[in-house]
């Protein structure tokens, strides 16, 4: 049995304390005589990653492994391994990899909840860092690849033919689907959710944008979505429109995105069968110029930006570890609370991870390495 002291975030809000756990949580213990300059916080969740240490998850093997190690230094103590579009082969390549790091118990990582499926089911007129290897949806398709590993989040542009048909069937198979990388109109998206759709990807990127007028696929978020990914790193999205989106969308919730380039010096790096380039903390296509690819950011770091923008630190901590749970549907992550996994996340003041424990095993933060 372990034990923690400190400030500890609650469901029912910060309690000075002893947290007591095993696998799972056990018992919260108020004491007001413990240090409170120790912040404990559920372990984030991060439902879109591409990679990091220099590994893309597109590589399969054991390529998802040393994602999950890598992340879980920043306090990642959940993700989805996420693919690009690419080649029905390259696609079930990864999905393989991925099903081996799923059925395993990483004692010195994240753990793999599943797959984000991103792309091929995605517009060819917004691509962003996708290879133009699209192709239609079908529920055949689906059911092949889930059969690989299982598909917990799907992206689709719904305004492609047939795939706002397919939406109810692909949320019968406990799929969330996502609309993104889409130039898909207002209403698109408002039939969309209506059909069974439930979030969207990194918001604000990959889609038709806002305008009076033209409220596009942004605006349908704005004004409808539950829940949504946003990325940030306060280059993939200005802290306006971020705020914006904090308002109007209840359980907007943190991603990274992040690329094998997370973690690693400036160079040249794989996102899937495209080449990117880290240069001044930004990944991008062809060079310091190029148009954004994924990013380099952690989830430690997602956290402490959104505390910068004025975010209220319990909140930030929900969006980035409650709401993602909540998305996937998971009553056991996400929070501090009896019953649920021991997925913990410790801060000091300055929000920098001093201890991190994924299922109640200790992983050593980045800082401490």
């Amino acid at each position: 049995m372990n034990s923690i002291e400190g400030r500890v975030l609650t469901p029912e809000g910060w309690l000075d304390g002893r947290l007591v756990f095993d696998e799972r949580v056990q018992r919260i213990e108020a004491d007001a005589g413990v240090r409170s300059d120790r912040l404990v916080l559920p372990g984030f969740i991060d439902l879109h990653v591409h990679g990091a240490a220099g590994v893309d998850i597109m590589q399969g093997g054991d390529a998802a492994t040393t994602v999950a190690r890598a992340h879980a230094r920043h306090g990642t103590t959940a993700l989805l391994g996420t693919t690009m579009t690419a080649h029905a082969s390259d696609i079930e390549r990864a999905l393989r990899g991925l099903s081996g790091a799923i059925a395993a118990k990483a004692d010195d990582g994240a753990r793999v909840l599943g797959v984000h499926l991103e792309g091929p089911f995605i517009s060819p007129h917004r691509l962003g860092a996708q290879p133009a290897l699209t192709v239609p949806a079908t529920l055949e398709a689906v059911q092949r690849l889930h059969a690989i590993a299982p598909l917990r989040v799907l992206t689709l542009a719904p305004e492609m033919p047939g795939h706002l048909e397919l939406i109810p069937a692909l949320a019968a198979m406990s799929i969330r689907v996502q609309l993104g990388h889409s130039s898909g109109s207002y209403e698109d998206g408002v039939a969309a959710l209506a059909a069974g759709a439930a979030g969207f990807t990194h918001l604000f990127n990959g889609m038709s944008g806002l305008h009076h007028r033209e409220p596009g696929m942004v605006g349908a978020a704005l004004a409808h979505a539950e829940y949504a990914e946003l990325i940030p790193d306060l280059e993939h999205v200005a802290p306006g429109a971020m705020r914006a989106a904090m308002r109007a969308i209840p359980r907007l919730y943190a991603i990274t995105d992040a690329t094998a380039a997370t973690g690693m010096p400036d160079g040249e790096y794989a996102l899937g069968s495209q080449r990117v380039y880290k240069c001044a903390g930004c990944v991008r296509l062809g060079g310091s110029k190029g148009s954004l690819a994924g990013s380099a950011l952690t989830m430690d770091q997602a956290l402490r930006n959104l505390v910068g923008l004025g975010e209220d630190l319990a909140l930030a901590s929900q969006r980035c570890s409650r709401f993602p749970a909540d998305y996937l549907g998971l009553a056991d992550r996400g929070r501090i609370a009896p019953g649920a996994w021991a997925d913990l996340v410790v801060l000091d003041e300055a929000l920098q991870p001093l201890q991190v424990f994924s299922e109640g095993r200790a992983i050593s933060p980045d800082n401490k390495l």
